[in-house]
């Protein structure tokens, strides 16, 4: 008996669904808003508006995707500048979210911004863990993933990390030297974070972990709901701003963009997770000098590159005392979004960068 749904029917269906865009774990979320905004009903009306303008809001078409120059595995290498005789410069983001935060909108892009200022810019695409990749660790993401496409570069690369793409570029250049390295809001010495938070994120993972090892994955709800435990307020308060954006403006599209990233993403392959929580987190395996890559520790301190860490005195999520110790280092006043897409990044992130990356032949 065929059971699939009449054309009718599908029709009434589409037309009273709940729109589907996130926040992601939406139940999560929803129990959030009502516990922190049970004293203030106002917030509590603003919020939901928000939540509602969020869901309906007509989204702007992404920028166009550019050609592949390499993959390997599910990862990719997209190029975005052309060949200039200078060092290819690789950005990699972190595998938990998507990569398009580096390249948001044709107005609030990095990568476009290095591309146009002569860089041979690249970014890694990590796509999402196929059915038998749960065994593929932080460090089979360096071996396995990374190195292989930049061995298909035709110079010695300069590396630039954002969040844990850090870690992972730290990884590489101790296995295979780099033009130069920089790190952006990377995520090393784990005894910076708050006790607080490590707490929290330890208590997360202990309750998910069979859960993941079952699926041989860890979803992407899962490292959200760790985010937003971090500054649940925050969270909500964001939303009931977004009900007062004007429609159509830059700060709407701007808005819709970071969330819709920040609610999308493939898992983590169940290896990387626990090196994450476990290795990471709660060991301090990196910071301690005990995170080891085909049997070789992981130290930035022992890189003879040119090296630059960029932290900031205001992230919430990867703390300034968390960054790894560099040749050079420089703390922004600006959130751990903020800092790639926010008002201010062009000034105090793109364009510095960029004159270091020349200086350093990139």
């Amino acid at each position: 008996m065929d059971t699939s749904p009449t054309p009718a029917f599908s029709a009434l269906a589409q037309q009273y669904a709940a729109p589907q865009h996130g926040p992601r774990p939406l139940p999560l979320f929803l129990n959030i808003l009502w516990r922190e905004t049970q004293d203030d009903p106002e917030l509590r009306k603003r919020a939901f508006q928000g939540l509602r303008k969020y869901q309906e809001a007509r989204r702007s078409a992404p920028p166009t995707t550019p050609a592949i120059a390499a993959s390997a595995g599910s990862a990719k290498l997209l190029r975005y500048g052309t060949e200039n005789g200078r060092h290819p410069v690789v950005f990699v983001p972190s595998l938990i979210n998507p990569p398009q935060v580096l390249d948001l909108s044709e107005s609030r892009s990095m990568l476009r911004h290095m591309s146009a200022a002569g860089h041979d810019a690249y970014l890694v695409d990590w796509g999402a863990p196929a059915a038998d990749d749960s065994a593929l660790g932080l460090d089979r993401h360096v071996t396995e993933r990374l190195l292989p496409m930049l061995a298909a570069l035709p110079r010695q690369p300069i590396l630039v990390g954002y969040c844990l793409g850090g870690n992972l570029v730290i990884g590489a250049a101790a296995l295979q030297p780099a033009r130069a390295l920089a790190t952006i809001a990377a995520p090393w010495n784990f005894d910076g974070f708050p006790a607080a938070d490590r707490a929290q994120i330890g208590a997360l993972w202990r309750s998910s972990k069979s859960m993941c090892q079952r699926l041989g994955y860890v979803p992407m709800e899962v490292l959200q709901s760790g985010f937003w435990a971090m500054d649940p307020a925050r969270t909500i308060r964001k939303y009931a701003a977004f009900a007062d954006m004007a429609v159509g403006s830059d700060e709407e599209h701007a808005f819709l963009a970071v969330e819709d990233w920040a609610n999308g993403g493939p898992p983590l392959s169940y290896a990387a997770g626990h090196d994450l929580f476990e290795q990471f987190y709660a060991a301090n395996a990196s910071g301690r000098g005990e995170w080891r890559i085909g049997g070789q520790a992981v130290d930035p301190r022992r890189l003879t590159c040119p090296t630059l860490s960029i932290r900031s005195a205001t992230d919430r999520i990867v703390p300034a005392a968390a960054a790894p110790e560099m040749a050079e280092g420089t703390t922004l006043s600006l959130g751990h979004v903020g800092m790639i897409v926010g008002g201010g990044a062009r000034t105090l992130l793109w364009e510095p960068l960029s004159q270091w990356l020349s200086s350093h032949g990139g």
